[in-house]
């Protein structure tokens, strides 16, 4: 019944955030509801000790699907993988509620630490296309990490982070409904330093102009 349950669960996740599903079969189809099924039933052999089984399920379903989850990473309710091609997931990596990924995205080590070496995803969290996430720091509640940014330090709740080094743009935003899930209106610090930059030149520019008429 549990897994009937579960299927039923991802079924709803998906069909709510790809609009591009059009009836429950296709679901059965797509890469994240097979590996989200693998990886639940890995983590329970997991919890149990039998490593060598719940790598070998989910080393089945990176072959088949392009996305890698330890078995030994910790994932909440309302996981979603869009696409997801290239996706990892480390092992003690631990996600909460209502988390979507894209594809290419890393959640994963740095090479330097021991024991909790991967990130924890707070709740209602969207990490875009090509992002890394590298080390053992939390990414808060309802925060938006822009496609191809690299994190390497904690991000506050409510925040919206781009570039590399990923550097937090945004602040308490309101929370991340799932039908905002937004990869490409993100603030461009680089494009607003600009817009600065070209006003204060024109300003001085302006004040020039008026002091020759003035001599």
């Amino acid at each position: 019944m549990n897994i009937i349950k579960s299927v039923k669960e991802e079924i709803a996740i998906i069909r709510q955030r790809d609009p591009a599903i059009h009836s429950n079969m296709e679901v059965f189809l797509y890469p994240s509801f097979k590996v989200m099924l693998h990886y639940r039933l890995a983590h329970k052999l997991y919890v149990k000790k039998h490593f060598f089984l719940a790598r070998w399920i989910s080393q089945r379903a990176a072959r088949r699907t392009g996305i890698e989850i330890h078995p030994g990473a910790q994932i909440g309710k309302g996981f979603f993988i869009d696409h997801g091609n290239g996706v990892i997931i480390g092992e003690t990596t631990i996600i909460g509620d209502n988390v979507t990924l894209y594809q290419g995205v890393t959640l994963g080590g740095t090479g330097k630490e021991t024991g909790k070496r991967h990130p924890t995803i707070g709740n209602n969290v969207m990490i875009s296309a090509g992002a890394k996430v590298l080390g053992s720091f939390t990414i808060g509640d309802n925060c938006k990490i822009g496609a191809g940014s690299v994190v390497l330090e904690p991000v506050p709740p409510n925040s919206t982070v781009v570039g590399v080094p990923g550097r937090v743009v945004k602040r308490n935003n309101v929370s991340l409904p799932q039908d905002e899930l937004d990869q490409v209106h993100l603030p461009d610090p680089i494009k607003e330093e600009l817009q600065s930059l070209r006003a204060e030149n024109e300003a001085i520019r302006q004040r020039l102009k008026q002091l020759e008429e003035k001599t």
